[in-house]
């Protein structure tokens, strides 16, 4: 985890920002929870426990700033709740999702199934692509299951 941390403070430090400890406790709230898709109450509360003196406010400019710089990603599951989800460090393209209608539960699919696809938007459409998102909504296995 300090290697990301350094990594991203050298991506804040690259645009003119600092990592000061407020956006570091937010950083590393995120990191912990990888695989949560929080949102900014969720990094909130989770922040809270730890840095009681860390406010709403600080974390809502934290992670547009972190977004605007391409740490995470703000993504939205069709619920109204913008989420946020940590860039692959090295990957080309945002990964995708399926979201149980059921449960909530988000899963991921890391790879790009999409390349053929933006390939013919792209020709088709003389539109350059920087890249896409895909969400799947559905019922989970762990769902299907239970019936």
């Amino acid at each position: 985890m300090e290697e990301r941390i350094e990594r991203i403070k050298q991506q804040l430090y690259a645009h003119n920002y600092k990592l000061t400890p407020q956006r570091e406790a937010t950083v590393r709230v995120i990191l912990e929870n990888e695989e949560d898709h929080l949102s900014a109450e969720d990094v909130y509360l989770l922040l809270k426990e730890k840095s009681p003196e860390i406010g709403l406010a600080t974390v809502y400019r934290t992670l547009e700033l972190l977004h605007e710089l391409k740490v995470i990603h703000k993504i939205n599951f069709g619920d109204g709740v913008a989420r946020y989800d940590l860039n692959a460090e090295g990957a080309d393209r945002f990964h995708h999702h399926l979201v149980c209608v059921q449960c909530g539960t988000v899963d991921e699919i890391l790879e790009d199934l999409l390349g053929d696809v933006e390939k013919k938007v792209e020709k088709t459409f003389n539109f350059k692509i920087n890249d896409h998102r895909l969400v799947f909504h559905g019922i989970c296995y762990r769902c299907k299951d239970e019936e």
